[in-house]
């Protein structure tokens, strides 16, 4: 089971406070681990204040409104930017042909100045999974997966972003139950 450019879609019954009703677009997952953002949670502060204390000018207003994710619980004084087309900034992931995530201040840099990717969302922090963990709470059912949709992560509202990812599965989200069957 290799997840990568999946998204993770909690089921009502994950408990779990920093993840319950959240979409998490998984960037690596293999036999060491999984590594993900969460991408329908915002942080109470808007990018231009991150931007700000980094000493970073903004050119663009529309970007200094943007909300900044709640990425996970690991990390979050650590910033990770997903974004489209990949791009060559100094430190990128590339996750599949379109998307991949950077980590290094010169792509915010490029998005201040208005010379930045296409489409990009920031986070804070990260999800993170050890060896096994992942794929134990995927037969627990504890999350649904699916492919990855750019639209869900950069085009849809925050609000609706766990409702949208439910329905790529065809799945009516007031149907879902908390408890799994196994027969």
């Amino acid at each position: 089971m290799n997840l990568t450019d999946n998204f993770l879609i909690a089921m009502p019954s994950l408990a779990d406070p920093n993840f319950h009703g959240t979409v998490t677009y998984v960037c690596a997952h293999n036999e060491d681990g999984a590594m993900g953002i969460v991408i329908n949670r915002s942080l109470e502060i808007e990018l231009g204040e991150v931007l700000a204390h980094l000493g970073i000018e903004v050119q663009n207003g529309d970007m200094r409104r943007a909300p900044v994710l709640q990425g996970g619980p690991v990390q979050t004084e650590r910033g990770f930017v997903i974004h489209e087309p990949c791009g060559t900034w100094d430190s990128v992931l590339q996750i599949s042909d379109a998307i991949a995530i950077a980590t290094s201040h010169d792509i915010l840099h490029s998005m201040a100045a208005g010379k930045g990717p296409n489409r990009a969302v920031v986070a804070l922090g990260y999800a993170g999974w050890g060896a096994g963990q992942l794929e134990r709470e995927v037969l627990d059912n504890a999350w649904l997966t699916t492919q990855a949709d750019s639209s869900i992560i950069f085009d849809v509202a925050l609000d609706e972003r766990w409702e949208q990812a439910a329905r790529m599965l065809g799945v009516d989200p007031s149907r879902l139950m908390g408890e799994a069957g196994h027969s």
